[in-house]
């Protein structure tokens, strides 16, 4: 059975997207752990100030879930508030960032990929 506590995975630190600052990405799990169309679950960590840059991808959708942290979420040129318990679907062919916009609070969220 595998289960995996996505708090105890030690990340790594990188740009996401050209976005601004190093994000924490902790890789729950890739696609060759699933028997569906899922292709990864991260958990992402976006320190003060920090973006997800704006990217497009193709015939894939992404959920995220807001877990902590406030910040502003960008889809397809639309620009909306996001905080803890939020969700936003991220369609394909669209256009989608993330953007903490806090001095001193983390923004963390679960990144749900599929085909």
């Amino acid at each position: 059975m595998p289960i995996r506590n996505f708090l105890n995975i030690k990340p790594e630190e990188a740009v996401c997207h050209d976005g601004q600052g190093l994000v924490k990405i902790a890789g729950v799990y890739a696609e060759d752990d699933f028997k569906s169309g899922l292709r990864f679950i991260h958990f992402t960590t976006l320190p003060p100030n920090a973006t997800i840059g704006l990217h497009k991808h193709e015939n894939d959708e992404e959920v995220y879930v807001i877990l902590e942290g406030n910040g502003v979420m960008e889809v397809d040129g639309e620009k909306t508030p996001v905080s803890r318990g939020d969700t936003i679907l991220n369609r394909p062919f669209g256009t989608h960032a993330l953007y903490n916009t806090s001095d001193v609070e983390e923004l963390k969220i679960l990144v749900f990929m599929s085909v």
